[in-house]
């Protein structure tokens, strides 16, 4: 009996479902590293994927909400405009040749600038790398003045493009990054194009190494510490960190910033004094989805100083998943007074 033979339509349908925005004939795609320079989960986090709701609404890759209806990209987002201002590179997730850049657009948050003063520069600072074979990545909301790169300059994987900044349409300082293929925006986690709806596998188009590095983190801690009366977001993730407390502080408040918390999370925070002594405590369960979130807790110094010795704060944050109560954030910090 003749050796059977491999039939062609099953490769075709085989590279379809494994690439379905990749042709038959071409070639597989590059896979991308991870394109920012900081620890992910701490120094910065994922709080954007791709919204996968073909209609209304919005769902993550996963069918969460890390998302926002629209979004076409990855949002690398930095913890604060201070950690922006330390600087954070934009990195080249895999090689080719810089096809396009944009630099000299103020880091303002758009809320402050206004929608008109960014229309038609919506991205920002940016640049665009051309990895052959009709792949495209595009890096947006880079820092003013940061780009380090050229039209027809060819980079390795890893090279440094610029610095995360908040350029462009954003309230916050992140790297918008996203991948096309022949014009067509696809998930790096999934490798498909978004309109299939979520909840599909697929393959990803990130590295081994980088998929790992990015796992899907359902909410986290952008920052905390000590202040000496209720703030805001600007006051507690600007360019200056809040005033910690001293002996003669008129309050003493610990605050936390958060990212990703869903609806039905409890949320715990709680400040204590020497031996123990309650300052401060704050409880409650989230009713809505946030993508942020910043809450405080404390008092106002009852006499003429506080008393001296160590101060602590702590939050907690549970979640319900399959049945079970979930930790998702356990943060604590200290702070001594003499």
């Amino acid at each position: 009996m003749p050796a059977p033979r491999t039939c062609p339509r099953l490769i075709l349908f085989l590279a379809a479902c494994l690439w379905p925005s990749v042709a038959a004939g071409e070639a597989a795609p590059p896979l991308f590293e991870v394109p920012v320079a900081c620890a992910i989960g701490s120094a910065c986090v994922v709080q954007n994927y791709i919204d996968h709701e073909p209609g209304p609404g919005a769902r993550d890759q996963t069918c969460g909400p890390l998302t926002y209806d629209g979004h076409r990209g990855v949002d690398f987002r930095l913890p604060s405009a201070r950690a922006m201002a330390a600087g954070v590179a934009v990195l080249a997730a895999a090689a080719g040749t810089v096809l396009r850049v944009r630099d000299g657009e103020p880091d303002i948050s758009f809320r402050d600038r206004g929608e008109t003063a960014v229309h038609g520069r919506e991205a920002g600072n940016g640049v665009v790398i051309d990895h052959g074979g009709g792949w495209h990545s595009q890096y947006s909301h880079l820092r003013q003045g940061s780009i380090a790169v050229a039209p027809g300059q060819r980079v390795e994987a890893g090279a440094r493009l610029g610095l995360i900044g908040l350029s462009g349409k954003t309230e916050f300082p992140h790297l918008h990054f996203s991948i096309r293929h022949h014009g067509r925006i696809l998930d790096p986690y999934t490798g498909l194009a978004p309109e299939g709806g979520c909840g599909r596998p697929g393959t990803p188009l990130w590295s081994a190494a980088a998929l790992k590095v990015l796992a899907y983190r359902a909410g986290g801690l952008l920052d905390h510490g000590f202040a000496t009366g209720p703030l805001d977001f600007e006051a507690a993730l600007g360019p200056e960190l809040p005033r910690p407390p001293d002996p003669r502080a008129p309050g003493l408040v610990y605050w936390v910033a958060a990212w990703g918390l869903r609806a039905g999370d409890r949320e715990e925070l709680r400040v204590t004094g020497p031996e123990g002594t309650t300052i401060g405590a704050w409880s409650g369960t989230l009713e809505a989805d946030k993508a942020q979130s910043l809450r405080y807790t404390g008092r106002r110094r009852r006499g003429e100083t506080w008393p001296p010795g160590t101060y602590r704060g702590t939050y907690r944050v549970t979640r319900e998943v399959d049945g079970r109560q979930t930790l998702v954030i356990n943060s604590q910090r200290k702070i001594g007074l003499r």
